[in-house]
């Protein structure tokens, strides 16, 4: 047994391979005698590969999000957490998000004995992508989706008079530090993505579509930009006078 404890961090796929966002986080790799590539790979919404495929096939594991997947020639078939797709060896293809929703799959590869790489092929068009969207509505599928991205206490009760709405973008590798929020934050990733720490938790990372709470007065001890750099959407809940002020304390 072994057991690889990795840092949260992830790298933006190949422009050549995608169209609009996504991200890949290596899970495992060839090594010791296996064959085989395991990566953590999620799309911002609308996200999608290019089609393309692979000389030995490939499985997704669906981990989190809706997403869809298309072999050329069959329909546009969408994928929920718990789905797994096995694609077959040499099979064209493509796989990414739902349009309004992130999705992150495990991409399981195995690699042939003379390394042969997969071949990507063209763009996945808009109208590829969303070719089968009114068939799907008439199915029954509502035309309007509403979904609870969080529903959080705020941790001190207080009286709301403004929100203050900030569109606010972190430059590549750039480290915010250790800071304090005069009220609560919320906030909605936009682009990038950004590894989010609350003082004495867990540390996650924010992609697009997710969202998160700084309380008031809680120490935030991390909300770094990855490589690709981050924007957001901040929301600040303000009483009667009061505008966001930002500490740095000391460690």
């Amino acid at each position: 047994m072994r057991i690889t404890r990795r840092a949260a961090t992830s790298v933006a796929a190949p422009s050549q391979w995608i169209t609009g966002g996504a991200w890949i986080e290596p899970v495992a790799e060839p090594e010791d005698g296996t064959r085989t590539q395991i990566d953590s790979v999620r799309f911002a919404p609308g996200g999608r590969t290019v089609w393309h495929r692979h000389p030995l096939g490939q499985v997704l594991l669906v981990t989190e999000g809706t997403g869809r997947v298309q072999r050329r020639g069959g329909p546009v078939e969408t994928i929920h957490v718990g789905d797994t797709v096995h694609i077959a060896p040499g099979e064209w293809h493509w796989h990414g998000a739902a349009p309004t929703v992130p999705m992150t799959h495990l991409a399981i590869e195995p690699i042939p004995d003379d390394g042969a790489a997969p071949e990507a092929g063209a763009p996945v068009t808009d109208g590829e992508y969303h070719r089968d969207d009114h068939v799907a509505g008439a199915e029954g599928s509502p035309p309007v989706t509403r979904s609870v991205l969080l529903d959080q206490l705020l941790t001190v009760p207080q009286s709301t008079h403004r929100v203050e709405v900030r569109r606010i973008t972190i430059a590549p590798g750039h480290v915010a530090g250790l800071h304090v929020h005069n009220g609560p934050v919320f906030g909605s990733i936009e682009h990038g993505s950004a590894v989010y720490q609350i003082e004495g938790e867990a540390a996650s990372v924010l992609g697009p579509g997710d969202v998160f709470y700084e309380p008031k007065g809680v120490r935030v001890a991390r909300f770094d930009a990855q490589d690709e750099g981050v924007t957001f959407l901040g929301y600040f809940l303000l009483a009667a006078d009061e505008t966001p002020e930002l500490e740095f304390p000391d460690l």
